[in-house]
């Protein structure tokens, strides 16, 4: 390559990366926000696009309302989210959920990072949310009722509007007045089956609501082992306050699921100290360790393979030594006949060989190779080339 052509590509490469540099994607950190959460309560936090759409438009004369944003969110120093909080967000132009049902085990602070994309020119915008989980004033409900909506994505049920419309339609069937949702759970997350991409078709969400009231006879008819034998024979099972949920929601009464959960006694934890030495203090262990004698257990460990070893050597040492027939033993399991029997041919054999090592007479003409009985001519097996196999046996 010559040397005008070298640098222009030097040239085009230094612009390329200056104004790769030039264009790099803005970042911004929103403050931190902090919100709060009760044990046996489900948590819905909205990632609000208003929010986070300034950010972006922060700086920029356009105003592009259909922005498309997209979230990612996880525990601080962790991967993913806490095993109790879930994220949905259905399309970029929609909202996006955090969502979830802290435990007893849950109960402490948070801190959830989220990021957010600008899908058209890659800006990003962090914001920390801080949860803090509280255990619940009169503890988790005795009375748990679940129930499948059919009719419904899971992003549907979690705006407070759409849960209070639910909680309606559920005191028609539960006549109680404290009843709240406990969890919205998708019927993914159940083992349930993607629908087909046809309008009017939706994933399903289990919703649990709880009360400290007992379940109403409606529910309790619509649980029965009658009416579950109904839904085993593809009916409707045997209780009268469907109509309460209609027309917007579709409860599928055989995924009725009914429990009672009482609480647990709670064990007491440790009590933690301030971690500091009172003053002219040393560290005094809890226990004192006493001496431990090693040696026993050093001989076992030592002694019992060893004499497992010698005990085996021992055994296959009479096995393959002590063991034996021996010729005695087997002449005497043999029978009489058998035994002449082979002293004879024994006896013959040596017979012959010692006949054959001391035989004097030379060797029979006729066993030698290429003999001619009549003039006692012998010729050589192996005859010189050309002539030697023309040579005939016996004389014209």
């Amino acid at each position: 390559m010559e040397a005008p052509e070298l640098l222009r590509v030097w040239v085009l490469a230094a612009v390329a990366l200056g104004g790769s540099r030039a264009t790099l994607p803005d970042h911004h950190v929103l403050p931190d926000h902090r919100v709060s959460s009760e044990t046996g309560a489900i948590f819905v936090h909205e990632l609000e696009r208003d929010l986070f759409q300034e950010a972006f438009l922060a700086g920029h004369e356009d105003d592009d309302a259909a922005t498309p944003i997209t979230f990612q969110a996880h525990l601080r120093d962790h991967p993913d989210l806490p095993r109790w909080l879930r994220y949905i967000q259905r399309d970029p132009h929609q909202p996006a959920y955090l969502y979830g049902c802290p435990t007893a085990t849950e109960v402490g602070t948070h801190t959830i990072e989220v990021l957010a994309y600008n899908r058209h020119t890659y800006e990003t915008v962090a914001q920390r949310l801080v949860i803090t989980v509280v255990p619940a004033p009169g503890g988790d409900p005795p009375y748990q009722g679940e129930f499948l909506v059919g009719n419904r994505n899971v992003e549907e049920l979690l705006p407070a509007a759409t849960q209070e419309i639910f909680l309606q339609a559920t005191a028609g069937v539960w006549d109680q007045d404290d009843l709240h949702v406990i969890n919205i759970t998708s019927a993914l997350d159940r083992g349930g089956r993607v629908p087909l991409p046809i309008e009017g078709r939706k994933e399903g969400v289990y919703v649990k609501v709880g009360s400290h009231g007992t379940f109403s006879p409606c529910l309790a008819s619509a649980a029965s082992p009658q009416s579950r034998f109904r839904c085993s024979l593809g009916q409707q099972p045997l209780a009268s306050c469907y109509d309460t949920f209609a027309p917007h929601f579709t409860i599928r009464w055989c995924n009725l699921t009914l429990l009672q959960v009482w609480p647990s006694p709670t064990a007491l934890g440790p009590v933690w100290g301030s971690g500091v030495l009172e003053e002219d203090g040393d560290f005094q262990p809890p226990t004192d360790a006493p001496p431990q004698d090693l040696l026993p257990g050093f001989l076992v460990t030592l002694l019992v393979p060893l004499a497992v070893a010698v005990l085996l050597c021992l055994l296959l040492g009479h096995l393959m030594c002590c063991r034996r027939e021996g010729v005695q033993k087997r002449d005497s399991e043999t029978s009489d006949i058998q035994l002449v029997h082979h002293t004879t041919i024994h006896g013959d054999t040596e017979e012959l060989r010692h006949m054959a090592s001391s035989r004097d007479v030379p060797r029979p003409l006729s066993t030698l190779p290429m003999f001619n009985v009549r003039t006692g001519q012998r010729i050589n097996p192996m005859p010189s080339p050309p002539d030697g196999a023309r040579v005939p046996l016996l004389p014209q």
